[in-house]
């Protein structure tokens, strides 16, 4: 059961995550008038409080 809370609990913060930065990245590229200008990069950092957790992803985005 404490597994199954665990995998629950994670997917609902990664859903936030991926909502959010999206809406984020959309007002961003919205409002500095973004859209069809080459490329936007992008750094994702991911750390827990307490623990030695520091995962980077790093890309481009298209714009079209």
């Amino acid at each position: 059961m404490e597994n199954e809370t665990f995998n629950l609990s994670l997917r609902r913060f990664l859903k936030e995550v991926g909502i959010s930065s999206q809406q984020e990245i959309e007002r961003i590229v919205r409002e500095h008038a973004l859209a069809g200008h080459g490329q936007l990069k992008v750094r994702m950092l991911l750390t827990a409080e307490g623990t030695d957790l520091h995962h980077e992803v790093a890309g481009a985005i298209d714009l079209g």
